[in-house]
């Protein structure tokens, strides 16, 4: 309903029953609305102003009956009598749940909790009038009248539209409190973490679970490189671009919307703290054998996501690929083979040795160089490794299985490393497991994951 429109109430008294007609916003139009059985005269007039509270009614129009000659007898003096009481349970009810609650009624501006636990989410359909609104905030324990809060939005805020919606109610709230919410159309904002060294696809789908869109929706925006066109016009996808944070999202937002901030989160922090990085090496990127582009750093960047876990060896383990890269060695790094089985659907969660045969330029086993375009979203820290590898003589490093790494700098040093940290670790572990299944006590090193060394 706009502001300022009000609707009439017309009331036809009989006999046995009472005709209640309710009119459109213009005042104009009068649809029929109920009949009420006339028992006696307060049961009615409760009925009638309930009616008039809950359907937002700014005018009262009376039918007198009147005779055959157009004189009003006793008939039509109880009919104004019945106007002029009820005329005034509305107005003692207005004035005391609503114009003069922004004084002291107590209805108003008592707040009130009618629902266990901390908080309540209430979701509100697309289409609800404000009255079920109302009625629906009053069973889920937000409201503890929805009859005086639908009195105050009509005679005290105008009768302006609630939005629909997911709302969080938390703790105790007055009627103005949970109707100026409503007014506003503060939804719930819902958090999404976008988590480092996802793909595409797992960005969709974390999406898409968290119940922000749906994921096929998703992956076709991220298959368009339209918004990262002037900014990598080598790009097929979004692949790499797509920033990994935690953002907060309207309940309503569109998955377009969703990918665009993405990208335009992952735009804002390149420039700010990795373009500063290229530009002071600009000069000798190219001799060094930096990455030089964006497209360059985003893709060596992904790689570097994979593979590191502590944010110190970040740096090292671009320095160990980057000097790869002088060399025109391959990168040897799992997860860019990993990456291509995942594309082809044949990643059953290991690698086995004929994948690392697999015929793809993301086979950084198979081909020198980087492969042709990032393998994930890298987070900040890696973004900025790869810009500014660090100055390092490694060529190599292998996992302790602990979430860090054994660098080297000669194929003899690897081997040892290798033999150490894969080779004698996994048999050991192997060995008690054994033990450890046939009942002997143990001590062994805590279950972690296997990851392949890279060498030349």
């Amino acid at each position: 309903m706009r502001r300022g429109m009000v609707r009439a109430l017309g009331i036809d008294f009989g006999e046995k029953r009472i005709g209640i007609a309710i009119s459109d916003p213009a005042g104009r139009l009068a649809v029929p609305l109920t009949t009420l059985a006339r028992r006696d005269d307060r049961s009615a007039l409760a009925a009638i102003a309930e009616i008039a509270l809950r359907e937002g009614v700014g005018r009262l129009v009376l039918g007198e009956p009147v005779r055959l000659d157009g004189s009003r007898g006793p008939a039509a003096a109880r009919v104004r009598r019945f106007g002029e009481r009820l005329g005034c349970v509305l107005a003692l009810l207005l004035a005391g749940a609503a114009a003069a609650a922004l004084a002291y009624g107590w209805w108003v501006v008592r707040p009130y909790q009618g629902y266990p636990g901390a908080e309540k989410l209430v979701e509100v359909a697309p289409g609800t009038g404000a009255a079920r609104i109302l009625e629906q905030l009053g069973r889920e324990g937000v409201l503890s009248s929805p009859l005086v809060a639908r009195a105050y939005l009509v005679y005290v805020l105008k009768n302006p539209p609630l939005q629909a919606g997911e709302y969080r109610f938390a703790g105790p709230m007055t009627f103005p409190e949970v109707l100026r919410k409503l007014i506003r159309g503060d939804v719930v904002s819902r958090s999404v973490t976008v988590v480092e060294g996802f793909s595409m696809e797992d960005i969709a789908n974390q999406l898409a679970q968290a119940g922000a869109g749906r994921r096929e929706v998703f992956l076709e925006r991220m298959r368009s490189p339209a918004l990262i066109a002037d900014l990598d016009p080598a790009a097929p996808d979004l692949e790499g671009y797509l920033y990994p944070e935690t953002y907060r999202f309207r309940v309503g937002t569109s998955e377009a919307e969703i990918v665009a901030t993405l990208v335009k989160t992952f735009r804002s922090r390149f420039e700010r703290h990795v373009r500063p990085i290229l530009a002071g090496a600009a000069a000798g990127a190219a001799a060094a054998g930096n990455p030089a582009t964006v497209r360059e750093v985003v893709t060596l960047a992904s790689i570097v996501e994979k593979e590191a876990r502590a944010s110190a060896e970040r740096p090292v383990i671009a320095g160990v690929y980057r000097n790869r890269l002088r060399r025109h060695m391959g990168l040897d790094a799992d997860p860019t083979v990993i990456f291509a089985l995942r594309r082809l659907g044949r990643w059953d969660g290991s690698i086995h040795h004929d994948d690392l045969r697999l015929d793809s330029p993301y086979n950084t086993y198979r081909y020198a160089g980087l492969p042709p375009g990032p393998i994930c979203s890298p987070g900040l820290p890696s973004l900025q490794a790869a810009a500014r590898p660090a100055d390092v003589p490694y060529l190599y490093f292998v996992s302790r299985n602990d979430g860090t790494h054994v660098f080297a700098t000669t194929l003899e040093e690897q081997s040892h490393n290798v033999e150490i940290w894969q080779r004698r670790y996994w048999r050991e572990r192997r060995q008690q497991e054994r033990r450890d299944a046939a009942g002997e006590e143990g001590g062994g090193p805590p279950p972690v994951r296997r990851r392949r060394a890279t060498k030349g």
